[in-house]
């Protein structure tokens, strides 16, 4: 038990017996009951993952991004000179940083990788040498996130007084990250100082991050914790057992508005009215100084099954003529049992047990559907942003002067 005992989210990959590279990374959906790993062999492959939500978190994606490219640059990219391939690897990478609109920092990492290739043609690099080195920032961006999730996370616990109840909204743990995480990497940090003494983890509907993956990450590292509704946050509040709020971010304005997962805004307009301290920790790389306020920001709207009803995964163990009985249903592949009112149940087979993936409705069929991915925290109601390089505080309105800072390294 620890946070070393936490798994790593996203890696580079070469399959001993093909020889042929990939990215491998943990199956985000099925958790936490079912730990899958997936294996992405092309570029497309990852840019499905993402949009599926089997790696989410704006560091994760950034590092995603990187490895994208390289995995295209290995595997698929079919030109012959330098010029050619570079073309192609823009054209990837434009397509991998609109996989999902809103996290800055999955274009970030696009971009970088794209700039370094381009940076080492123009050093005389050949095109053996570009490829080569590709996969190998790839892969120091994913030692670098765990390094400056770190740094966030020493600069976080700094803030936190001995024995506080700190309270967080969606995950922005490990899962989130390569490893380590951010808005958890502070509750890692300063529990292992005695800075914290438990956690309030909102649940985060509809995908409930919160409760499958916060939750599953906090039991995992031994820090205490206590999983709420999201509609129950005030009432912790009012009861005085909240001393800080951390959440993560997935893109922060110039001024400091800040994008995060759906019910963020409510969650700082709570802390706000309690006079409860509430803090954002992210990288540099999710600044976006472009953007003046977040009134530009592209806010991701998703598929309405996720708040008309519930996916569920699960292992079945079963026994004597239960498994002569699945055997029969999947011995062609997956067996799909469409159930009434559309809901799917997959039965699939794998090595010695079975898997079972579900949808079930909880709506009545044909109900209107609004669901936007996140919200847009105003900055006044932000006490300070943490990053790997400080925290950085409003001014005297509650604005942020972020227009020059920025995370690009090449």
């Amino acid at each position: 038990m620890g946070v070393e005992a936490l798994p790593r989210t996203i890696w580079w990959d070469v399959d001993e017996v093909t020889g042929r590279p990939g990215v491998c990374l943990i199956d985000q959906t099925r958790l936490p009951l079912v730990g899958d790993i997936l294996s992405c062999a092309t570029a497309d492959a990852v840019c499905t993952v993402i949009k599926s939500l089997a790696v989410r978190g704006a560091p994760a994606l950034g590092v995603a991004a990187a490895l994208a490219l390289a995995v295209w640059s290995e595997n698929e990219s079919e030109g012959v000179d330098v010029d050619s391939y570079l073309d192609s690897l823009d054209e990837v990478a434009t397509r991998v940083a609109t996989a999902r609109p809103t996290a800055v920092n999955l274009s970030w990492g696009a971009k970088r990788a794209c700039a370094f290739a381009h940076h080492r043609a123009e050093q005389g690099a050949d095109l053996v040498a570009i490829k080569a080195d590709l996969v190998e920032l790839a892969k120091r961006m994913c030692e670098e996130d765990e390094a400056c999730n770190r740094r966030i996370g020493a600069n976080g616990a700094a803030l936190l007084d001995e024995g506080s109840n700190v309270l967080t909204h969606c995950n922005a743990g490990s899962l989130a990250t390569a490893f380590y995480g951010t808005a958890l990497g502070v509750v890692y940090s300063a529990f292992e100082q005695g800075r914290v003494a438990h956690v309030w983890v909102d649940e985060t509907r509809p995908v409930n991050q919160g409760g499958r993956l916060t939750a599953w990450e906090l039991g995992m590292a031994g820090v205490p914790a206590t999983l709420i509704c999201d509609d129950m946050a005030a009432s912790v509040m009012q009861a005085g057992a909240v001393d800080a709020v951390v959440v993560g971010a997935d893109r922060i304005c110039a001024n400091g508005d800040t994008a995060n997962k759906i019910g963020t805004y409510g969650v700082a307009v709570l802390a706000h009215e309690h006079r409860i301290p509430f803090y954002i920790a992210a990288p540099l790389s999710t600044i976006d100084p472009a953007l003046a306020s977040g009134d530009a920001i592209v806010i991701e709207r998703r598929d309405p099954r996720e708040v008309e009803g519930m996916s569920v995964s699960g292992t079945i163990t079963p026994q004597g003529d239960q498994v002569r009985a699945l055997d029969l249903l999947t011995e062609k592949g997956p067996c799909e049992l469409a159930l009434k009112g559309g809901q799917p149940l997959v039965i699939t087979r794998k090595g010695g047990g079975y898997t079972l993936d579900g949808w079930f409705r909880r709506t009545p069929i044909g109900v209107q559907v609004y669901n936007p991915a996140f919200d847009v925290t105003p900055s006044r109601y932000i006490s300070g942003i943490i990053t790997e390089v400080g925290v950085f505080r409003p001014d005297e309105r509650g604005v942020y002067s972020l227009a020059h800072v920025h995370g690009e390294r090449v």
